[in-house]
Parts: structure tokens; sequence; C-alpha cells
């Protein structure tokens, strides 16, 4: 892992997405994952930071025995999450794929689907969580499991990040974002199966979604989401915990963006 061969980077243009395999050595991966389960297991004694329960949009009929645990801002609940934000074979790979060297970090989170009961979620973009003037920005999903259609794994529309931002359905409809689901069934959708330690980096305009998990294994991720230093939000933003540190490079822009683009107290 490290450097992107041309291949790699045409194949990330051309489809919004890439699988990276072997970026972190199996002890960071092991420390990682049990510091994770503690998390969830601390989390559990009292209310999750967020949760999903399902929703008609994609047609499966969650219902509220379906969820999808979430916790924000890792980097604040144990130091080893740092060694995912900060692994250097990561960061070389996203300067191949944004086409920078001055990445700032925007927010992570871990999403936890327990087995048999984890929920689906509707085909979106993350752009409309989150727009961004140059639409630099990315995810960079770490499995802690392997993941595939059976136990809710990723699902994509390869080259909708070409198609740049599609309607807001789900912000008619709820509190969250999602697409037209007859415009982009799940059927017509990629999975992107991948092995634990697995990363997919993708475009925050890449239509994508995810499956219940009908199976008896959990599908545990974590992910960070970073934009180019220099890109800024469109209109005024809350920010998050962490929001502006610098991944990798300067970021000539900061006093700017964060006093003129941010809502901060």
């Amino acid at each position: 892992m490290g450097r992107l061969t041309p291949e790699q980077k045409q194949f990330y243009k051309d489809n919004g997405y890439i699988v990276l395999k072997s970026v972190l050595p199996e002890n960071e991966l092991n420390a990682i994952s049990e510091e994770y389960d503690k998390l969830f297991a601390r989390k559990n004694q009292d209310k999750m930071e967020s949760s999903w329960v399902g929703s008609d949009a994609d047609d499966r009929k969650s219902d509220a025995t379906q969820t999808v645990k979430g916790i924000h801002n890792l980097q604040y609940h144990h130091a080893v999450f740092n060694t995912f934000l900060f692994n250097k074979d990561l960061l070389d790979a996203l300067e191949d794929i944004m086409e920078t060297s001055n990445i700032v970090l925007h927010h992570t989170k871990a999403h936890l689907k327990p087995p048999e009961k984890g929920a689906a979620y509707p085909m979106h973009q993350d752009y409309h969580y989150f727009p961004y003037k140059h639409d630099s920005m990315i995810a960079a999903f770490l499995h802690l499991d392997a993941a595939g259609p059976d136990n809710g794994g990723l699902f994509v529309y390869p080259g909708s990040h070409k198609l740049g931002p599609q309607e807001d359905i789900g912000a008619k409809e709820s509190n969250f974002h999602y697409v037209d689901q007859t415009k982009f069934p799940f059927e017509r959708a990629a999975p992107v199966v991948c092995e634990r330690g697995d990363v997919v980096v993708f475009s925050y305009l890449l239509v994508h979604g995810s499956p219940c998990n009908t199976s008896s294994r959990p599908r545990r991720m974590l992910l960070l989401q970073a934009a180019a230093a220099d890109d800024e939000p469109l209109g005024r933003q809350p920010t998050r915990p962490g929001q502006g540190w610098l991944l990798r490079g300067t970021n000539l822009n900061r006093d700017a963006s964060i006093s003129n683009r941010f809502e901060t107290n």
C-alpha cells in the first residue's frame, strides 16, 4: 500500500471509489478492533450518540428492531484510532486520489450493524450533509470485519460521482438525506465485497448505501472524512470536534474558512 499506480488512479476517477489493501499492519488493526469493541460496550451502558432505525425509503420495511449504532469523534475516545487517521500509507493514497498534499480532517465516526438486525441505509450522497465548493471531500472506510451483501456491506453506483449532486429526497421526508430510490435502486447497485482490514475510499458525491445485516456476523466499520485544505464549505455549517486538524501538509486558509464559514462557539 502507499502510492497508487496509474491504473488505480484511473479506476478512482472513473468509478468514484477504490478498495485499498493492507493499509494497516495486523497489530494496529487488532488494537483498533479491541478498543472499538470496548468503546461500544461502554456506550451500550448509556444511549448511543446516534442511531439509524431503518426507513421504508429503501423498500426493505425496516422496523424499530433493526438498527445501526453510531459513535462519532473516535479520536476523542482513545488514541489508538489516530493510528488510522495518520497512517502514512493511507495519506499517501489520499494524496493521489485527492490530488493535493494538503489534507484536513472533517470528522470521524463508527457504525456497527448488529448480527441479524442491522438496518439498511438507503442510497444517498454524503454531499447533502456537508456540501463543499470544490467537492474535494472523501471518505476512507476501514472494515474491521469482512463485509458483503449478507452482513450489510457497502453498495455503490460506480461513476455516479460524475452526475453531481442529486435531488435530496430525504430532506423532504425526514431528518436524513437520501436520493430517489426508484432512480437508484439497490438492485442495480454494485456490491463492494471487502476483507477485514480493507479500506474503501470514495467521493462524497458517489451514490452509495447498504442493505440489512441478515447474517450471524456483525459489520463493524470506522471512517474518516477529509477534504482539501483549500476547499470551502457551501453556506454556514456546524463545526465538528477535531474538524480542521491537518492530516498532512499546510492549511493557508484556516483562519478565513473557520471565521467565515463555520458556526463556532
